[in-house]
C-alpha cells in the first residue's frame, strides 16, 4: 500500500541517510523532505534521491505553520529530525535552540494532530538524561539536561508525550546516542578532528579527554528509526545505542592512527561548561522489537574516515567559504581561546 512519509531535517546528516534508506527499502513509499537548509542542511546530501518520482523536497522551516500544513497534506507518517543539535552552539546562542527544537516541535505536533497522521516519530537524544554516573539510563530515568541543547530536546520530548496523552496523537520517541558516519557536518567531534588532521591542524580536546560517549553508526541508527516507526508502540520511548563506549581521547587516538598523523596534533584545552562526563543507555526495549547494531565499530570508523578523505569537495567549501561555519569558529574562539569540539 502506498504511504507518504514526511521527514523534517531530511537534508541533514541522519535525515539524508534515512531518506535514501526508505526510498530503497520501501518502493511503495513517497518520501517528502522538509528542510530549512540552514548551515547543516545540504541539498547535495540528497543527490541520489533527485529525479526519483517518489521523492519530493520542500524548502521550508518547521517553525512555519503554513509550510508544515502544506507539507503534511496526505502524509501518513512523520519522522521529526529537524533540530539545532550542537552543544557548543547552544552555549553561544540558545535562542535558536528554543525556537527550533521546542516551538518547531510544537508546530509539527499541532499540525499532525489536525491532519491525523498514523505515526509521529520524534527523534530526541541521550543528552536529555544528563550524565550517567553509574548504571546506563533506561527510558524511565528522569531527564536532567545540563546544556541549552539538551534542555530544548527535553522540552520537545515532554511536548510530544503530552500530545500523545492529551490528544492521543500516535507519538513515538527515540533517544539515540552519539551518531557518526559519512556526510556529518564538520563541527561534530569525528568529522571535525578528521578534517583538521587532514590539514595538519591541532585537535583541541576538552579537559582530560576522558568524557565517555556511546558511538552509533548512522546505518544502525537509520535501521532503528525504521523499526520504531513501523513496530514501536505509540506513547513509548526507545533508547538506541550500540554499546560502543569510548572516551573522546580514545576516539582521537584512533582517528590519528587511521590517518597516519602524529599524536602531537592533540592539544588539551579548558573543558566546556557543564560538560557531562558520560552518557550510557539501556537498549533492552528496542532490542525486544528485533533491532540490534550490525556495524563493527572499528570498521565503521575506518569507513567514515575514508569517506572524508575521498570527499574533500564536500567538506572543504564548508570550512573555507560557508559564513555560518566561520562565524561559529570565530565566536567560539572569542569565548574559549580555541576552536573546540567534543559533544
Amino acid at each position: 500500500m502506498s504511504k507518504r512519509v514526511l521527514i523534517t531535517g531530511g537534508a541533514g546528516f541522519i535525515g539524508s541517510h534515512l531518506t535514501l534508506y526508505l526510498l530503497h527499502r520501501y518502493p511503495e513509499y513517497e518520501v517528502i523532505v522538509l528542510d530549512a537548509l540552514t548551515y547543516a542542511g545540504n541539498r547535495a546530501n540528497l543527490r541520489e534521491a533527485e529525479g526519483n518520482r517518489r521523492f519530493h523536497f520542500l524548502h521550508a522551516d518547521v517553525r512555519s505553520r503554513d509550510a508544515v500544513q502544506e507539507a503534511m497534506q496526505g502524509v501518513h507518517m512523520v519522522v521529526h529530525l529537524a533540530a539545532e543539535t550542537h552543544v557548543d552552539r547552544s552555549i553561544l546562542n540558545p535562542d535558536a535552540f528554543i525556537t527550533t527544537d521546542v516551538y518547531g516541535t510544537f508546530v509539527m505536533l499541532e499540525v499532525a494532530r489536525q491532519v491525523g497522521v498514523e505515526r509521529f516519530l520524534h527523534v530526541s537524544t541521550d543528552e536529555v538524561y544528563g550524565p550517567a554516573e553509574t548504571a546506563a539510563c533506561a527510558e524511565d530515568a528522569p531527564m536532567r539536561p545540563t546544556s541549552p541543547y539538551a534542555a530544548s530536546k527535553a522540552g520537545a520530548d515532554l511536548l510530544a508525550q503530552a500530545y500523545h496523552k492529551t490528544y492521543h496523537l500516535p507519538v513515538l520517541i527515540v533517544r539515540p546516542s552519539n551518531t557518526f558516519g559519512p556526510r556529518q557536518y564538520p563541527e561534530k567531534l569525528i568529522p571535525f578532528f578528521v578534517t583538521r588532521a587532514l590539514n595538519d591542524l591541532p585537535l583541541p580536546l576538552y579537559g582530560d579527554g576522558k568524557q565517555v560517549r556511546d558511538w552509533l553508526y548512522v546505518a544502525d541508527h537509520v535501521r532503528a528509526l525504521d523499526i520504531v516507526l513501523h513496530k514501536g508502540q505509540p506513547g513509548e520511548v526507545y533508547n538506541v545505542a550500540a554499546n560502543n563506549e569510548r572516551t573522546n581521547l580514545e576516539i582521537t587516538h584512533k582517528l590519528l592512527q587511521i590517518l597516519g598523523k602524529p599524536e602531537a596534533l592533540i592539544q588539551f584545552v579548558q573543558d566546556r561548561p557543564a560538560h557531562d562526563r558520560r552518557y550510557a543507555l539501556n537498549t533492552d526495549k528496542i532490542r525486544a522489537l528485533g533491532w540490534q547494531p550490525q556495524a563493527d565499530f572499528d570498521t565503521a570508523l575506518r569507513e567514515t574516515v575514508r569517506w572524508y578523505v575521498q570527499n574533500r569537495d564536500w567538506w572543504e567549501p564548508i570550512l573555507q567559504q560557508q559564513t555560518e561555519y566561520r562565524q561559529f569558529v570565530e565566536q567560539w574562539y572569542g569565548v574559549r581561546g580555541q576552536t573546540v569540539s567534543g559533544r
